[in-house]
């Protein structure tokens, strides 16, 4: 009788595996992109008769606006099918810099729209481990459709970098405001603080915790209003996210005695002559964040307002709660807020104030905002605001804007050589990343009111002949 001789079955290799989960990957993307388009599509469709049964349009002017839909919808599957790439775009001027990236203002030469392009490299996010994080940022600016939300209109990808195409908002950052006053006034911080609760309840609905509440990610648009940015671009990047490099404390560190017996204007100064710094630093500070967050024994989505009560803090004393010389003292600070959280008698303010702040900066389950949002809007501090059209009212602080492309509420940087190729400004080598480079599928995104807005260029931009 003949032996039948069995095949030996070998281990995958490391590189199959990969190609394996590559391909499993394009194929899942690719069938729930093409449903996703479909729901998009009738999304769209009901929400154009919806808005036509409300003017009441005669039976003509249904079928004219149809007939232009039709056409907006074609022209948008055209567009989805062209490849979108820097070479679409001019770069105008560098607005922003992280220790991992930059932004910059860029203009869409084909419809003469400016934007603001948030840049990232690819290798640094793969040798920080940053992937979930820029895929989550990508994600949230997809699905967050609000006014309360900085709006993203397209990302793509080349062989280098990561790139987001955000709508450029003029007004700069709460940051670079509060540096050029020494506090607000109670009425700006109200009106402030208000937004920013919308903003934050505006995503916690939907389902996200944004983690890295701060003034450099509440950015103003052209009437002063608020929005918010970078869900997940910088959080988990920075040190300041990692509880062990501020529990490394046996190294010697300076010490913050002279920084504790400095008076409220000194530390105000000091604060906001260190700031920028620490804003643009891999270490970054964590004046802000909650300290469950640092506990790691879990969190939710109260850790958001922790950290607007500490914003309250520093809009109206000048300098947030637990500022220190260095961010290893402002951790051992935050851990212990129960004792450091003063206020200073030098610097009056009203009792409605002091105690929505301390109802922010508690212990999380006795903090404002548990039950629901609602609990936060009828503070005594927000008496007579009006919750429901506050965005149409005019901004505390008016913003003075000249033109759609001025940066004069944006700092100065250097140009930088993130656009290089990488065998110029990098010691790796380009094949070493190569591989890796299927993490980033379906990253592209374009959004159809971005692709199929239509405008005349503006007025600085001469046309091109």
């Amino acid at each position: 009788m003949a032996m039948t001789e069995q095949t030996p079955c070998f281990p995958m290799s490391n590189h199959t595996k990969e190609r394996v989960t590559m391909t499993k990957m394009t194929l899942e993307n690719f069938y729930s992109n093409l449903i996703t388009q479909h729901e998009e599509r009738e999304f769209r469709q009901k929400r154009l008769e919806k808005a036509m049964e409300e003017e009441g349009l005669r039976d003509e002017e249904k079928r004219m606006r149809r007939s232009a839909h039709a056409r907006k919808e074609t022209e948008f599957l055209r567009l989805k099918r062209t490849r979108l790439g820097l070479e679409d775009f001019e770069s105008l001027k560098v607005i922003g810099r992280g220790a991992f990236g930059e932004v910059r203002l860029v203009q869409k030469k084909d419809t003469g729209h400016v934007y603001a392009m948030k840049i990232l490299r690819k290798t640094d996010m793969l040798e920080k481990e940053q992937v979930g994080h820029i895929r989550a940022e990508r994600d949230i600016l997809v699905e967050a459709d609000s006014l309360w939300v900085v709006k993203m209109f397209y990302s793509f990808q080349d062989k280098l970098n990561l790139y987001l195409i955000m709508e450029f908002l003029p007004g700069g950052d709460m940051m670079t405001l509060l540096m050029k006053k020494d506090t607000l006034t109670e009425e700006e911080t109200q009106f402030y603080i208000a937004e920013t609760v919308l903003a934050i309840d505006s995503i916690h609905q939907l389902g996200f915790i944004h983690r890295d509440i701060k003034p450099d990610n509440l950015l103003l648009d052209s009437k002063g209003h608020v929005k918010l940015s970078d869900f997940g671009l910088c959080t988990g990047l920075k040190k300041a996210h990692r509880t062990d490099f501020y529990r490394n404390l046996n190294h010697s560190l300076p010490s913050d005695f002279n920084f504790q017996n400095m008076n409220s204007k000194r530390k105000a100064e000091t604060w906001k002559r260190n700031r920028r710094q620490l804003a643009f630093s891999t270490v970054g500070t964590p004046d802000y964040i909650a300290p469950e967050v640092f506990l790691q024994t879990g969190y939710n989505k109260l850790c958001d307002w922790w950290s607007l009560g500490v914003i309250m803090y520093e809009m109206l004393i000048g300098y947030p709660p637990f500022c220190s010389e260095t961010p290893q003292e402002t951790y051992k600070k935050v851990m212990n807020w129960k004792e450091t959280l003063i206020f200073p008698p030098e610097v009056p303010i009203s009792e409605k104030a002091k105690d929505l702040i301390l109802r922010f900066c508690c212990e999380w389950e006795q903090r404002i905002g548990a039950p629901g949002v609602e609990e936060i809007k009828t503070n005594p501090f927000f008496e007579g605001v009006d919750w429901e059209h506050i965005r149409e009212r005019p901004a505390a602080i008016p913003i003075e804007i000249k033109s759609i492309d001025d940066t004069s509420n944006f700092d100065e940087f250097p140009d930088s050589d993130i656009l290089k190729p990488m065998g110029a400004v990098s010691n790796h080598p380009e094949s070493e990343f190569k591989n890796k480079d299927w993490v980033f599928i379906n990253y592209t995104y374009k959004r159809f009111e971005g692709l199929t807005a239509r405008g005349a260029l503006p007025s600085f931009i001469k046309p091109r002949k």
